[in-house]
């Protein structure tokens, strides 16, 4: 599934999942631009990379609740790249920004939250949209379970402003159909080198160990590769049949039910003890 020659623009791609996403087009040939909002260093070494494997692209700084800022990103882009084939919005605003419980989060942190995410999606498509030709891909990086479930209680205003960011996904994808333009969101879950990272190192442990012992039932957490996989199957030519879906690729997590812990079904091992118990027995 080759991108040869293909433009791709990839927000909040100077560390975790952008930067896995933006790595994996670059190695199937795209060329990438790459968004950061305060470490223009690591998305220095972000387009090194991209260089190292063969393609080339462009950095330039976004605040995505900036809807300013939004506009120059694409006046940049079209000056860059004259034309785009992919779009890949993930860049969200850093934590304290809009991390708040519900009865307690301000006005100004919900906005921060909704305006990059919803806003700021609305904003991006309309104008990547106008840069695309037939068959174009937009894609929108989610967490599905934060956008339809409530306990996370401080992730509230990520969540809503999720929300509806999937649902333009599906208003777009209906929009842009007859261009051949497919719209998708696709959920990672936990994934090392992302959102889980900012969390207290002991709340981190408690995740990998939670996931590990069949929370996912792969056993592991995701990686930035994983998702950058994801993207790239998305923005083949063989995927435009697919268009305003919110795809989970999260190793089978979204298919545990809460309900009933893996303990009580006792599957909650580790992945090495369950592909022991798995094989057959080679004794006669």
């Amino acid at each position: 599934m080759s991108l040869s020659g293909n433009n791709a623009l990839v927000t909040g791609s100077s560390r975790g999942i952008g930067r896995g996403i933006a790595l994996k087009l670059a190695e199937r040939g795209a060329h990438v631009g790459i968004t950061y909002h305060q470490n223009e260093s690591s998305a220095k070494d972000v387009l090194k990379k991209v260089r190292e494997l063969g393609s080339d692209g462009f950095i330039t700084q976004l605040d995505a609740s900036d809807m300013e800022a939004i506009e120059r990103l694409f006046q940049r882009t079209r000056s860059e790249f004259g034309t785009l084939d992919i779009f890949v919005n993930n860049a969200r605003g850093e934590i304290p920004t809009f991390y708040e419980p519900p009865l307690d989060i301000s006005l100004e942190k919900y906005d921060s939250a909704c305006d990059s995410q919803g806003k700021a999606f609305l904003l991006e498509v309309q104008r990547a949209s106008k840069l695309m030709g037939q068959g174009g891909r937009v894609l929108a990086i989610t967490y599905a379970d934060g956008s339809r479930t409530g306990s996370w209680l401080p992730w509230v205003a990520m969540g809503s402003a999720k929300a509806a960011m999937e649902s333009l996904v599906r208003y777009f994808a209906v929009a842009l159909a007859r261009r051949g333009i497919t719209v998708n969101a696709i959920s990672p879950g936990f994934t090392e080198d992302s959102v889980l990272n900012s969390l207290p190192e002991a709340a981190q442990d408690m995740v990998r160990d939670w996931h590990g012992r069949g929370w996912t039932p792969m056993g592991r957490l995701g990686t930035p590769a994983d998702i950058g996989n994801v993207v790239a199957m998305l923005c083949s030519e063989e995927a435009g049949w697919i268009t305003g879906q919110t795809i989970c690729a999260d190793g089978g997590a979204s298919l545990v039910s809460s309900g009933l812990p893996p303990a009580l079904q006792g599957w909650e091992t580790a992945p090495a003890q369950r592909e022991a118990a798995a094989e057959p027995s080679l004794s006669t």
